[in-house]
């Protein structure tokens, strides 16, 4: 396959699989009240079925570099994608949320390796001046999924049976296995190093663990001190996993970039940020629905503004990043963002509409720029050889952060309600409301990372200046 074909295939094909992703997760979010009652568990314990999805991800992910390297980037791919949707396929057949969790997670292991191993291809097949043009391109198409799904996830559950939410995804995965056999390109490494099977372990149970402590503590079905043991084995798991790293030569995760400071701070940073952000979407369609009373259908529309400024924010963002910088615009944006992430929790049954809609479109317009800033400056400083090991680390930690942050925001909301089980309505938009503004003051946290860029930060990625006049 000619280099030509690849550039020209590269943006779609991507794009097509973060569309199934993007559309899945939406989707989901919105049906969370009704598959809670279809399966007569509380709304805050969905939690899990969110959640065990990203902490798969977060497990799996640090292996797909090191199968991209062995057995390249087409084949993992395509299995990538082939994965997902027998996930999905399985999580439309669930009876149960524990069947439905387990089911979740093997969509997870089809997604740990669709969005790394996607990312890669294209660092490798652009040069990093063309990054950010090509990424905005491919996130373009990407969130039509967020777009949709919210808006198709209400219609959904209001007219058919839920899992329908799942089978939307096999026709998506049957195209996207077509696309990639034909026309994705086949990056191979030179040498194939062997897996750190070790440090798989000592790192895939030490956040699943800590992942695991973080969605059981508030809900009171084990004591202090299991939950602090149990804490204890997870942290001493990760410090296991970073000392291992500096005995082997080849590392699931190559600690050694963080010494990068552009990358340093662009993961640290967007690892914190997520943790505010990362449980919007789960609080949402809760303060819709369950708190406000809105049908699932009126949720979905709710949730599309934001899909719609994060479109319009794609267009515009290289141009703020060249004349800008990195270091001004995530310091100043990750301000705004905490703020309007504050200022979610005076929705109320008052609240008009349009004020809603108003909300919604401003917060999509600055979580995009946030997303796409951090995710372009990752690999403002690698060098080619070193971009595997980034990208791995780099989704790594945002699909930690992520799972982290759906529990985080489970938890903040439950503690502010005495019993979240049979909460009211009342009880149910106070606690979201406190949630809203402990992931908002969470969020202004990470300008504390992002202070420790130089104004010059980011510049072979952004062509900071370099090409637009004044």
């Amino acid at each position: 396959m000619n280099e030509v074909v690849s550039k020209r295939w590269m943006p779609w094909l991507v794009a097509v699989s973060f569309f199934m992703e993007s559309l899945d997760t939406t989707i989901l979010s919105t049906a969370v009240p009704a598959i809670a009652q279809a399966l007569d568990v509380a709304p805050l314990s969905m939690k899990a079925v969110l959640s065990s999805y990203t902490l798969s991800l977060a497990v799996f992910i640090p292996v797909s570099g090191w199968m991209a390297d062995r057995f390249g980037t087409r084949r993992v791919f395509a299995s990538a994608i082939g994965l997902f949707t027998l996930g999905s396929l399985l999580c439309g057949l669930s009876t149960n949320i524990h069947i439905l969790v387990a089911c979740r997670i093997l969509q997870g292991c089809g997604g740990a390796m669709m969005l790394p191993v996607g990312r890669l291809a294209m660092v490798r097949t652009f040069a990093k001046s063309e990054l950010i043009k090509v990424m905005t391109f491919v996130a373009i198409p990407g969130l039509i999924g967020p777009m949709l799904g919210p808006l198709v996830g209400g219609l959904i559950v209001s007219r058919f049976h839920w899992s329908v939410i799942f089978f939307v995804n096999i026709p998506i995965g049957l195209l996207g296995l077509y696309l990639v056999n034909r026309h994705f390109p086949d990056y191979h490494a030179e040498r194939s190093h062997p897996l750190d099977k070790v440090g798989f372990i000592l790192f895939g149970s030490g956040i699943a663990l800590l992942s695991y402590v973080l969605e059981v503590f508030g809900e009171h079905t084990l004591s202090s001190r299991e939950l602090l043991a149990l804490l204890g084995l997870s942290v001493l798991l990760l410090v296991g996993y970073a000392l291992n790293t500096g005995h082997i030569k080849f590392p699931l995760l190559r600690l050694a970039l963080f010494r990068i400071r552009t990358f340093r701070s662009a993961v640290v940073g967007s690892f914190i940020t997520r943790l505010g952000i990362g449980g919007i979407p789960f609080l949402f369609p809760l303060l819709y629905q369950v708190g406000l009373g809105f049908t699932p259908v009126q949720s979905g529309l709710l949730m599309m503004p934001q899909a719609l400024a994060a479109m319009s924010m794609k267009i515009v963002m290289p141009g703020i990043l060249a004349r800008l910088g990195y270091r001004r615009v995530l310091v100043s944006n990750t301000v705004l963002l905490g703020l309007m992430i504050m200022l979610f929790a005076t929705i109320g049954a008052a609240t008009p509409v349009w004020l809603i809609v108003l909300q919604l479109f401003f917060f999509g317009f600055l979580a995009s720029m946030q997303y796409t800033s951090m995710n372009t400056l990752t690999y403002a400083d690698v060098t080619e050889r070193q971009s595997s090991n980034a990208s791995t680390i780099a989704s790594t930690l945002q699909q930690m952060s992520i799972s982290f942050g759906i529990a985080c925001a489970s938890l903040a909301t439950a503690v502010f309600i005495p019993d979240h089980l049979s909460a009211t309505a009342p009880q149910m938009i106070h606690g979201i409301h406190q949630a809203f503004l402990v992931l908002g003051g969470l969020t202004i946290l990470s300008t504390l990372v992002f202070r420790e860029l130089k104004t010059d930060d980011g510049n072979a990625v952004s062509q900071h200046r370099a090409r637009l006049p004044d």
